[in-house]
């Protein structure tokens, strides 16, 4: 049986999840600094991203996705192990993203990124916070209908 704290920490490290998703979604990269430790690392290679630091990476997501119209982010499926102060989790993503078809003109062709988030956390004077984060492929973004 989960103790009070146990289900406290759960509720919070899901909610890093969720105010992830508003923070991107909305493009409100500022919010991130309350979802990453200032230190964090970040790979997002898998689809051809980056990795490295939490600040240099927040500049990379503002930059590389003011190119898409139209993003959004579905999370779920928490799988979290906590002990005391750290933590990690395996939590879905799906992502579908809107891509300009061709310069200039209008329509979008869409993508359905869908992955796990690979995470660690962290209890820091703040609340949990996200450590180190990796993506890994659940399946090719690109519909081919």
């Amino acid at each position: 049986m989960l103790t009070l704290q146990e289900i406290s920490d759960r509720l919070e490290i899901q909610q890093l999840a969720v105010d992830y998703a508003h923070a991107i979604d909305s493009r409100c990269f500022d919010l991130l600094d309350r979802v990453f430790t200032p230190d964090a690392y970040i790979d997002y290679r898998v689809f051809g991203g980056i990795d490295g630091r939490y600040p240099e990476v927040k500049l990379w997501l503002r930059d590389v996705l003011s190119a898409a119209p139209a993003y959004q982010h579905l999370v779920g499926n928490f799988d979290l192990k906590i002990d005391a102060d750290r933590g990690c989790g395996r939590i879905m993503c799906l992502n579908p993203v809107g891509v300009p078809v061709d310069e200039g003109k209008r329509g979008m062709r869409m993508a359905f990124y869908a992955l796990w988030y690979m995470d660690t956390y962290i209890r820091t004077v703040d609340g949990w916070r996200i450590s180190s984060r990796m993506e890994e492929k659940a399946f090719d973004p690109w519909y081919r209908g």
